[in-house]
C-alpha cells in the first residue's frame, strides 16, 4: 500500500479541466497538465484493504495496489513495469476507459474511490517522458507468421503480444490509418491521435507490419490469407450499427453516429473525408452540425461524443434522448458495491451544453418538401404492467414534434460485418458475433477471433484483454505452449 493514513488525509482529486467555453472551440484534450505530486497524493489514498476488489473490477486484472504503492514511493520505473505487465496501452485506457476498477474500489464503499484511471494515465505519461518505453530489438523470431485483421485495441494488443512471442505479425486495416475506433471513433478531445502514433512507432520499430487501405476479403481473398499465414486473428470489431427503421429514415439529415464522428476525426487529422472508417464512400457528403438543431438518439458514450462534437461545430441546439428511464443520481440498490453501478453519469460533453431527456421514443422523422429532415415526432414512455409483465408504454397525449435538422443514431452496434471475409471463411455465428471456443473458431483451427467481433460491443479495456488472451491462444496453437502472460483468474466472478 501507499501511505497507511493516506485515505484519511487526502480527498479524491482529478486533473483540472479547461473551461467549457474555451475548449468547445478546439479539439485538444480537455484535461490540464498534472503534477506528479498530485498523482502521488492520489496513490497514497490506496488503503490496505486486504482483498483488492479492484482486481476483479478490471477486465485486464491490473495489479492496482502494487503500482499505486510504487507511485507513492515515486518509483516510476517500477510502477510502469507493473502496469505494462498486464496492460499494453495504459495511455489509452488512462484516457477513455470508464474505469470499472474504481467502482470496485474498497474505499468506494463509503468514500470517493481511488482515482485509478488518473494514476494509470500518469504512470504511462511519466514512462514516455522518462524514456522507459523503448522498442525491443532483441526478439528471437520463431519463423511463424500471423495475420491480424483489424487494428483497433484488440488487434493492436494481440499484435504486441504475438510479436513479443517472436512471431512475424502483419496487421491489416481497411481504413487509411491504423487504430480502428481509437482513430476514427473516439473524438480528439478525449484521445488526441498523437497518443496512438507514439505507440505505433514503438510497435513498428519492434517489427510489427501495418498495412492500411486493405480490405481483407476484397483486396486479399480469404483463401489467400489462409495460405500465406500460419494463423489468422480476426479483430475487426462490431461495426454494424443498430438502425432505427421508422418513417422518414431516408431523409437527408439522419445519420449514424459513427459516420458523424469519423468524419470529424478525419477533418482534425487533415485527411480526406470522402470515405468513412470502413472505407465506404459517404452518400451525403459532409455531415456538419453547424447552425442546426441536433438530436442525438441514444444515451451512451457514443451519444455523448456526438454531443461534444456538435457543440464544437457550433450547433444551434443539442438534445440527447434515451429510450430508458432516467437512472438514479446515486448507485442503485440493484447494483451494490462492488458491481458496476447503475446511476446517472454526466460527461464533459454534457457540461458543455446539452438538453437530456429520458423515457422518449422516436416515432418518425419529418421532412420538408426537398427531402431534408426538419423535425422528429416523439412520445413519452412510462413503465406499466401489461398482462402481468412490466413494459414501457406510450403516455397518452404526449406525442409531439421537436425541431431537428440533424439526427444522429447512437444506439450501439449489433454485430460484425458478416458479408465478405467472415462468410468467405465459412465461420459460425452466435448472437451475430463470430463463434469461437477459447478464441479459436470451430470451422477452421487456423482462424481465431477476439474483441467486439467475438463478444459483442464492449469497453476498450475488454478489447485489450481479449486481444491479449487471444494472442496467448494463437501462440499455444503455433508452438504447443505459450510463455505469454495469462490473466489471473478472478476469485469472485466468472469473466
Amino acid at each position: 500500500m501507499g501511505k497507511p493514513t493516506g485515505f484519511l488525509e487526502f480527498t479524491r482529486e482529478l486533473p483540472k479541466k479547461r473551461d467549457a467555453q474555451e475548449r468547445v472551440h478546439d479539439y485538444k484534450e480537455i484535461e490540464k497538465p498534472y503534477a506528479e505530486e498530485d498523482t502521488q497524493k492520489q496513490a497514497a489514498r490506496c488503503m490496505d484493504c486486504g482483498i483488492p476488489f479492484c482486481h476483479n473490477g478490471c477486465p485486464l486484472g491490473n495489479i492496482i495496489p502494487e503500482f499505486n504503492d510504487a507511485v507513492y514511493e515515486q518509483n516510476w520505473d517500477y510502477a510502469y513495469e507493473i502496469l505494462a505487465s498486464t496492460n499494453n496501452f495504459p495511455e489509452f485506457t488512462g484516457r477513455i476507459c470508464p474505469a470499472p476498477c474504481e467502482s470496485s474500489c474498497v474505499l468506494g464503499i463509503n468514500k470517493p474511490p481511488v482515482a485509478i484511471e488518473f494514476i494509470e494515465k500518469s504512470i504511462a505519461e511519466a514512462a514516455f517522458a522518462r524514456g522507459l518505453v523503448q522498442p525491443n530489438h532483441g526478439i528471437k523470431r520463431t519463423g511463424k507468421t500471423v495475420a491480424i485483421v483489424g487494428s483497433g485495441p484488440a488487434g493492436l494488443a494481440a499484435a504486441a503480444q504475438l510479436n513479443k512471442a517472436g512471431h512475424t505479425v502483419t496487421v491489416f486495416e481497411r481504413a487509411d490509418q491504423i487504430g480502428g475506433l481509437l482513430r476514427y471513433g473516439i473524438p480528439d478531445f478525449k484521445l488526441e491521435k498523437w497518443v496512438i502514433d507514439r505507440r505505433l512507432n514503438v510497435m513498428e520499430a519492434e517489427g510489427v507490419v501495418f498495412k492500411t487501405n486493405t480490405n481483407v476479403g476484397e483486396h486479399i481473398k480469404a483463401k489467400e490469407l489462409l495460405t500465406d499465414f500460419d494463423a489468422v486473428l480476426l479483430t475487426g470489431g462490431s461495426t454494424v450499427p443498430r438502425d432505427l427503421p421508422i418513417p422518414g429514415r431516408e431523409l437527408k439529415g439522419v445519420h449514424f453516429a459513427m459516420e458523424f464522428l469519423s468524419q470529424q476525426n478525419k477533418r482534425v487529422a487533415e485527411r480526406p473525408v470522402e470515405v468513412d472508417h470502413r472505407g465506404v464512400k459517404y452518400a451525403n457528403g459532409d455531415i456538419l452540425a453547424t447552425g442546426k438543431n441536433v438530436v442525438v438518439i441514444g444515451g451512451g458514450d457514443t451519444g455523448s461524443d456526438c454531443v461534444g462534437t456538435s457543440n464544437r461545430h457550433g450547433a444551434k441546439s443539442v438534445t440527447q434522448i434515451e429510450l430508458m428511464p432516467m437512472p438514479p443520481a446515486e448507485r442503485a440498490e440493484s447494483t451494490p458495491w462492488p458491481n458496476w453501478p447503475m446511476m446517472l453519469r454526466t460527461s464533459t460533453s454534457h457540461e458543455e451544453g446539452c438538453e437530456r431527456h429520458w423515457s422518449i421514443n422516436t416515432k418518425a422523422f419529418i421532412g420538408d418538401e426537398n427531402g431534408n429532415l426538419k423535425a422528429l415526432r416523439i412520445v413519452d414512455l412510462e413503465w406499466q404492467s401489461v398482462d402481468g409483465k412490466m413494459a414501457m408504454v406510450e403516455v397518452p397525449g404526449s406525442e409531439r414534434e421537436i425541431d431537428c435538422e440533424l439526427a444522429l443514431l447512437a444506439a450501439g452496434f449489433v454485430n460484425p460485418q458478416q458479408e465478405g471475409l467472415l462468410n468467405a471463411l465459412e465461420l459460425e455465428y452466435e448472437r451475430g458475433n463470430v463463434k469461437a471456443v477459447n478464441y479459436q473458431t470451430t470451422p477452421n483451427p487456423k482462424v481465431f477471433a477476439a474483441g467486439d467481433m467475438r463478444r459483442g460491443q464492449s469497453l476498450v479495456v475488454w478489447a485489450i484483454s481479449e486481444g491479449r488472451e487471444a494472442a496467448r491462444a494463437v501462440d499455444t496453437f503455433l508452438m504447443g505452449e505459450s510463455q505469454l502472460e495469462a490473466k489471473a483468474k478472478s476469485m469472485f466472478a466468472t469473466v
